[in-house]
């Protein structure tokens, strides 16, 4: 199902076009409202909208990253100068989880939250298999957090919605059980825990009656070996969605042909594809692996401006058959996570990817362990994976082979401890993959 499909088949040249008029608007609008922008582009001596010009100089603008947002808004609280509409149009104030101290609050007016972010929404979970009237338990809370403004998409979508949230499993299994619910929304932590929970209980997931999964909120749902215990488990299917929190609540959805995510935000949002290390621009070719970098084209209370989302993913140029004609891309890890180990940059998913090739004797669940904090780490690095379900001990010289694999592929050298399977913590919303607990 394509939700908006003039838009989402549009020619690229076409559609190129229509964002330049969207995006030169836009930048009209920072210079009039925001004292963030015109402050952030004088410096980098812009002094108008005419001097930024179109799409095709957008590369010359500088960055906004998070600690930019966070900043202005501890200067100017609460929003910031950031803010570039009237605050009595303001209907929804969102938080990010505050991992520093400090949460950044995200402003929509009613246009930015319905004309946007629920469209957005909409395009990429109807992608991702969700249907008109199907009957949704959505595992996201409605707030705090940015993953809230999900609802306005699946109305948009015209789905019956099912509010349940988190903490509270046995209250979101009965909701499926008796509200006849056939697709849930959650992160692929809480799909992975659900299944032990359920099996715990006597309960067989497949019982439930799932037709399909949307997974979002971390990377996990495109890797092979989770998505093939999820579908297994409930007898249907998984697919994934991606947002970030200070761009729209799902930015891209993965379709039935399984290639990646579709760009579902065409027409609101611009995305760009840049060398993480450099900030170089690269083009989007099939096979491409960088950084995403987002630019506002419709946003009235906090556009963006080239914000950087720290995710790093692949791109599929290839033509799919769904129609779509926008990229595709498979989140592979965030600049969050990332360690640097004697000069080797490690995405944790990475090693999740390597562990796909010794299942079964091995689960879905490790934990990367550093001796100390930071994100600079000197080998080996210690990393506790679970055994397979069902091994009461480990395989001879399995740790062995494990450490030989990520050595030659990762060219890190770790320290693999095998513990019992179910032994490492189970997350109801979001896996840490890289715990510091004790770290010095």
């Amino acid at each position: 199902m394509i939700l908006d499909k003039e838009i989402e088949t549009r020619d690229p040249v076409d559609q190129s076009k229509e964002d330049d008029r969207l995006y030169r608007k836009q930048i009209e609008y920072l210079f009039a409202n925001s004292g963030f922008y015109r402050r952030r582009l004088g410096e980098a001596g812009f002094n108008s909208a005419k001097d930024v010009g179109g799409l095709d100089n957008i590369r010359n603008l500088p960055f906004t990253v998070k600690d930019d947002i966070r900043e202005n808004q501890a200067s100017y609280p609460p929003l910031g100068d950031f803010l570039a509409a009237d605050p009595k149009n303001i209907s929804r104030i969102f938080s990010t989880s505050g991992t520093t101290g400090t949460p950044c609050y995200v402003a929509l007016t009613m246009s930015d939250l319905q004309d946007v972010w629920a469209v957005n929404t909409a395009r990429s979970y109807a992608a991702a298999g969700f249907r008109p009237s199907q009957r949704l338990v959505v595992a996201f809370n409605a707030g705090p957090f940015v993953a809230g403004a999900a609802y306005f998409g699946f109305d948009r979508l015209g789905a019956t919605v099912i509010p349940v949230g988190t903490g509270n499993t046995e209250r979101f299994v009965r909701a499926i059980q008796l509200l006849g619910g056939t697709g849930i929304s959650c992160t692929p932590s809480y799909a992975l825990y659900l299944i032990d929970w359920c099996t715990e209980r006597g309960i067989d997931a497949a019982s439930l009656g799932l037709t399909n999964i949307v997974t979002a909120g971390e990377p996990g749902g495109g890797d092979p070996a989770i998505r093939e215990r999820v579908q297994s488990a409930f007898n249907c299917q998984l697919r994934e969605a991606m947002g970030t929190g200070d761009i729209s609540t799902s930015i891209w959805g993965e379709c039935e042909h399984e290639g990646g995510m579709h760009f579902s935000a065409r027409g609101n949002t611009h995305v760009e594809l840049i060398d993480a290390e450099t900030g170089a621009p690269l083009p989007w070719e099939d096979g491409a692996e960088g950084e995403l970098v987002y630019t506002s084209l419709k946003r009235e209370a906090m556009p963006v401006l080239r914000m950087r989302s720290r995710d790093h993913v692949t791109v599929n140029m290839e033509p799919c058959a769904c129609g779509r004609t926008t990229p595709r891309i498979r989140c592979i890890g965030r600049t969050d996570d990332m360690l640097i180990v004697r000069g080797v940059n490690l995405f944790p998913t990475a090693i999740r990817s390597l562990l796909n090739d010794f299942r079964p004797k091995v689960g879905e669940t490790f934990r990367i362990r550093p001796a100390r904090k930071g994100v600079s780490q000197e080998p080996p690095l210690p990393v506790a994976i679970e055994l397979g379900e069902g091994l009461d001990r480990p395989p001879e010289g399995l740790a062995e082979e494990i450490k030989t694999a990520i050595r030659q592929t990762l060219l890190v050298t770790t320290d693999v401890h095998l513990v019992p399977y179910g032994s490492l913590p189970r997350e109801e919303y979001k896996s840490k993959l890289v715990d510091y607990s004790a770290a010095k």
